[in-house]
């Protein structure tokens, strides 16, 4: 008789052994990669295509539905209602009729950088939570990350603008990043406790520099980003500042020399005289979720 019973038999005991794996192997594959493959590259996408001649440019582009939605259901602490956002459909309906208007903007159009810069902020953020809802119930967007073929949020989460998809990871990393402005990092949220608050209110263009400098003075004044011990002059800062070391500067010092306008007077005066040690928090990656505010007090 031929076969892997009969080869195991046949060599002894170290092929038995290695018929016995091929077996578990090929029961583990039949088992466990159809259910992976079933969720590796299935994307999905927001917004909508739109004929060419119906394409603006980004300066055309209204966020006053955003800016509604926000008012509505982000509290003056960035946390949101995702609970009451997702039962009304009305609402989720709003948040898809923004998203589609977002795709009726021609990127390659001219366009002011402040209005650049408010649309892709905005973008971003408004996939955000459009995915999060989508996943809702959820604990953290870091559940819909997966790294093994599965869906992932960063990757397959895609807005259509103009004739190209954009994911969440290539309007961070390949548009907003590259235009030069740090600040973004104290705008664009993941939905996690972690990362600079939500506002209550969308970016325009007309209001940017205002809008970027309270965010950045406001990320510098929660605890949960920056902590000073003055007796061991030892600064700890939010992660963000070591994952995007290089849009702050190239050096740690190049860093605090960057965002020193925006450190208490403390940290200053200490980075000013004598120097600070620098070291990083833990992010907290708990979604962003007033709910989980509510229950824990």
């Amino acid at each position: 008789m031929n076969g892997i019973a009969g080869d195991g038999l046949w060599c002894g005991q170290k092929c038995f052994f290695s018929a016995r794996k091929l077996a578990a192997g090929w029961l583990f594959a039949l088992t466990f990669l159809p259910l992976a493959n079933a969720q590796a590259g299935k994307k999905w996408y927001v917004g909508s295509r739109h004929p060419a001649s119906q394409l603006v440019s980004i300066d055309k582009i209204d966020h006053s539905v955003w800016n509604d939605l926000l008012r509505k259901y982000v509290d003056k602490d960035g946390k949101v209602d995702y609970a009451a956002w997702k039962a009304s459909p009305g609402d989720m309906s709003r948040l898809d009729q923004y998203l589609r208007q977002l795709s009726s903007a021609d990127p390659s159009r001219s366009a002011a950088r402040a209005a650049k810069l408010a649309f892709w902020i905005n973008a971003y953020n408004a996939v955000t939570i459009r995915g999060i809802l989508r996943e809702y119930p959820t604990t953290s967007i870091r559940r819909h990350t997966s790294k093994f073929g599965g869906y992932n949020i960063w990757k397959d989460l895609l807005l259509i603008v103009g004739d190209h998809a954009y994911s969440l990871e290539h309007i961070e990393h390949r548009i907003l990043r590259k235009m030069k402005e740090p600040r973004i990092h104290f705008a664009i949220v993941c939905a996690s406790n972690g990362c600079p608050i939500l506002r209550n209110e969308a970016y325009a263009a007309q209001n940017l520099e205002r809008q970027l400098e309270e965010n950045a003075r406001r990320f510098f004044q929660d605890p949960s980003k920056l902590r000073f011990d003055p007796r061991t002059r030892r600064l700890m800062l939010s992660p963000i500042l070591k994952w995007f070391q290089e849009d702050f500067g190239s050096s740690p010092q190049e860093v605090l020399t960057t965002i020193r306008p925006y450190l208490p007077e403390s940290v200053v005066r200490a980075a000013t005289h004598g120097g600070v040690e620098i070291d990083y928090l833990s992010y907290d990656w708990n979604l962003n979720d007033r709910r989980s505010v509510a229950r824990r007090r």
